[in-house]
């Protein structure tokens, strides 16, 4: 019975979004399900969207889906809570074997042929994960500023109104963010904006998205602009090389993943950045981009787990990558 399972339930579950894909042995993509993100994804938030998936292909609910779940979770910063949430999804019987790991080793898996190298995902936050050849892993805590990170969508917005009401009030530097940062949520001044903020009109993923005010500002020459996008491209330089020299990996081909919804939008300005700090400090490395989306990750590190090989894993890749869903 089990010999006839498919191979892998592989969930990226995410801030923004979560998906998940039940795969064959074979490396076929049987069911697939999105639903809404979670700021901490659990069996509870995952438990409907399994659901979907064992509605799909007409399983009674009595007995595992899969061989095994590859499931890899935002939020999950601790191997502890990795445990812990593996054992409260193994508790749910979706599948024989389970583990959880963080979702930077999806885009990690997402952007390289090989199970190994290094991700640094930059999207609402910063994070970043290394895999040795050998299975030695460096991973940063990457809980916010108390931990030593600066970046991702959530902290740029927040430098971008810095700067932009202090430009407007007098207190910095002019800039074309102020006028870009009212146009944006398409009030009059930015104290408008900080004022909506503050009474809970505009939030969290208001500010998010306000890095293409940013881009566009220093396509335009602003320096202000301009010194925010460097300085996050060193940031994400500066934990892909501590990440390579804890694996002792600086000197090597090694694949660094560049993945997360700023990273995605490949921003000439901020790419560059990071591939010339890159060239000058690890000559052997190579920049790749993710094309296809984590949950595609998540299910090559589930097949890696089985020891399907190559034939499988392409298969799965193959049929992802003229899709537009990264």
């Amino acid at each position: 019975m089990r010999g006839e399972l498919p191979a892998v339930l592989a969930i990226d579950g995410g801030n923004s979004k979560t998906d998940l894909i039940l795969v064959s042995a074979g490396g076929d993509v049987l069911a697939t399900v999105r639903g809404p993100g979670s700021p901490a994804p659990n069996a509870g938030t995952l438990g409907p969207l399994v659901a979907e998936i064992a509605r799909q292909i007409g399983h009674s609910g009595s007995g595992p889906l899969a061989r095994h779940t590859s499931a890899c979770l935002a939020n999950a910063d601790l191997p502890e809570e990795e445990r812990q949430l593996e054992a409260e999804m193994g508790e749910r019987g979706w599948s024989v074997s389970t583990q959880v790991r963080n979702d930077t080793f999806a885009v990690l898996r997402a952007g390289t042929q090989r199970p190994w190298g290094v991700a640094v995902v930059c999207g609402a936050g910063i994070n970043c994960v290394g895999v040795a050849p050998d299975g030695r892993t460096a991973r940063f805590l990457a809980m916010g500023q108390f931990t030593g990170d600066w970046g991702g969508g959530m902290w740029l917005g927040n430098e971008i109104m810095y700067w932009a009401m202090r430009a407007e009030d007098g207190r910095g530097t002019d800039t074309a963010l102020r006028t870009g940062v009212a146009a944006h949520f398409g009030e009059r001044t930015v104290h408008d904006v900080a004022v909506s903020i503050h009474l809970g009109r505009i939030g969290d993923d208001d500010l998010v998205a306000l890095t293409p005010v940013l881009f566009e500002a220093a396509e335009a020459g602003d320096l202000v602009a301009a010194d925010l996008i460097d300085r996050q491209a060193e940031e994400i330089f500066l934990m892909a090389r501590v990440a390579m020299a804890r694996l002792d990996l600086t000197s090597t081909d090694t694949d660094v993943v560049l993945g997360g919804g700023i990273l995605a939008a490949r921003h000439r300005l901020l790419t560059s950045g990071v591939e010339a700090r890159l060239k000058r400090e690890a000559p052997a490395a190579l920049p790749r981009y993710v094309e296809v989306p984590p949950v595609v990750g998540a299910a090559l590190l589930g097949l890696d787990r089985l020891g399907f090989g190559m034939a499988a894993q392409s298969r799965l890749r193959d049929s992802y990558l003229d899709r537009d869903t990264v």
